[in-house]
């Protein structure tokens, strides 16, 4: 009579290690297989975003760069100087913002401003009244003002990346 219940008590404790391994293995089965959707769903749609967006990265290393650095503002002295005559004497006064691109591109014009200022005040004073104060004018001189502002300042060097002037000011007297 001893044997059964040691019978007994091993026959339990036999079935208990199997349920046991047969729940850490579902256990291991239901994680592998959630870690699996997860990598799948995280890596598989932005592999999907990646691959789409390498054309775009490799047609322009400038658009590369503008991803890496954010634009930056570089505010430039206003300007007082004499239109061309067309009734009487005229003057302009504006002020305008340089957007560029990065910190770089901003202390390279910090430290030609003198070149920068010349050659928007030649730009300038080339002007007469009645091209600058529409609308279109302003856009024009704007084109003309980011032109001569890229233009690089040492010969045979590269362009300033400067992207847009902002008028922050402009008057006609």
């Amino acid at each position: 009579m001893k044997a059964d219940p040691k019978a007994a008590e091993a026959a339990p404790a036999g079935g208990g290690k199997g349920k046991l391994i047969v729940i850490i293995v579902a256990a291991l089965v239901v994680l592998g297989l959630g870690g699996g959707a997860a990598w799948y769903f995280l890596h598989g749609s932005s592999g999907e975003a990646e691959t789409a967006e390498a054309p775009k990265k490799e047609k322009s290393s400038k658009k590369k760069k503008k991803e890496e650095h954010p634009a930056e503002y570089l505010a430039v002295e206003p300007f007082t100087v004499n239109l061309q005559p067309e009734n009487g004497d005229q003057y302009l006064q504006v002020a305008f913002t340089l957007q560029v691109d990065g910190p770089e591109q901003a202390e390279l014009i910090k430290a030609n401003m003198a070149k920068v200022r010349s050659r928007v005040l030649l730009l300038l004073s080339g002007k007469k009244a009645s091209e600058i104060n529409t609308v279109e004018g302003k856009q024009q001189l704007a084109g003309e003002i980011l032109a001569v502002v890229k233009a690089p300042f040492e010969e045979h060097g590269d362009e300033q990346e400067v992207t847009d002037v902002l008028f922050t000011s402009f008057i006609i007297q």
